[in-house]
């Protein structure tokens, strides 16, 4: 039965207004963005109305605590919640939004004197959210190949590029970690680098790095695990996991090896335990709330929220088309839209 809470009375809620009055203290959600809330740059109907629910637009004026967890990235979380605030005509605060890189924030204390290599996104936009973050030598490819043309000569820098880029002599700056914050806008150009500088330790044109020697190896952390991801476009694209693929494939053609990293994003433990925390202080450090994950893609939502404890729906308006099969990881539920994803929740928890 479709029922809407923002809409028309609902029996049902009505014969459960207390217990709904307690889910505004117990029931919370977490929301994939792409292919749940938005598609591209357009808000799918339903989202606007199961988030305007949860904001109080119900016959008894009852807020529930959410937050949006996504493997998106390449800007501040600042500037997204503007956008989807607008997208979806609901105010998004930055405490309620974690992306791919948010995560990089627990870590930070590591890094902070350290130089590091930051790649993804436009221009120098993740250079100075990287440094909003606390890191203070950040540099990117750009920067790299502005000091020397010949480390990828099959790309000329842009004046707007050239612009951007910070002046550097990378061949006396030792890079102690490599973070790839976004999908990257130049593989090749980003693939040589990261092979320049994880082979060498650091110092790039330096001499192949050995075990034996006195530099610590370079850290490298990949933010979003995704192979792809829902667009505009009829199918899925690729994704900052197909970049992790084609780096490896490369990496291990030239040493023989993968190289090994640290791993970021839904659906890693690192992320949910994360996002957990984040969710229980929007609500007020409530440690009994019973956590509802919204996503479109069983590989990451799914089978994160699961290995969390938390409570998982799969919608039918993004990665996941059920025409193909069940779900490698099987969710509590499975619904067409986040809406009545969300209604369904309510319902559950009212008969509970």
């Amino acid at each position: 039965m479709s029922t809407y809470v923002s809409r028309h009375p609902i029996k049902s809620f009505v014969r459960h207004y207390p217990a709904l009055k307690r889910l505004g203290s117990s029931l919370a959600f977490v929301f994939d963005i792409d292919g749940v809330l938005v598609r591209g740059k357009r808000a799918l109907p339903a989202a606007k109305r199961a988030l305007a629910i949860l904001d109080g637009n119900n016959r008894f004026g009852v807020k529930i605590p959410y937050i949006l967890l996504t493997n998106g990235g390449g800007v501040s979380e600042a500037t997204r919640c503007n956008e989807l605030s607008e997208q979806l005509g609901i105010q998004i605060k930055s405490e309620q939004y974690i992306q791919a890189h948010t995560v990089v924030r627990s870590v930070v204390h590591r890094y902070k004197d350290t130089p590091v290599l930051v790649l993804g996104g436009r221009g120098e936009t993740l250079r100075k959210v990287a440094e909003g973050y606390g890191f203070r030598q950040v540099y990117n490819t750009l920067d790299v190949l502005a000091w020397n043309p010949s480390v990828w000569p099959f790309h000329d820098l842009t004046m707007e590029e050239r612009i951007s880029t910070k002046t550097a002599d990378f061949s006396k700056i030792p890079i102690g970690a490599i973070f790839v914050f976004h999908d990257p806008r130049n593989w090749a150009l980003d693939i040589q680098v990261m092979c320049d500088v994880l082979r060498s330790g650091g110092v790039i044109g330096a001499p192949p790095y050995v075990s034996e020697c006195a530099r610590k190896p370079v850290d490298l952390v990949f933010c979003n695990p995704d192979l792809v991801w829902k667009s505009e476009f009829d199918l899925p694209r690729l994704g900052q996991g197909g970049f992790k693929e084609a780096f490896q494939a490369v990496f291990k053609a030239l040493t023989g090896t993968i190289y090994p990293y640290t791993q970021m994003g839904k659906p890693t433990e690192l992320t949910y335990r994360f996002s957990e925390a984040v969710l229980r202080r929007h609500a007020g450090d409530d440690s009994s709330l019973k956590i509802h994950m919204i996503g479109d893609n069983p590989e990451s939502d799914i089978a994160g929220a699961n290995a969390a404890g938390w409570k998982s729906i799969l919608v039918h308006t993004g990665v996941y088309n059920p025409r193909q099969g069940p779900p490698k990881h099987k969710p509590t539920h499975e619904a067409e839209d986040v809406e009545e994803a969300v209604l369904w929740a309510l319902e559950r928890e009212l008969q509970s």
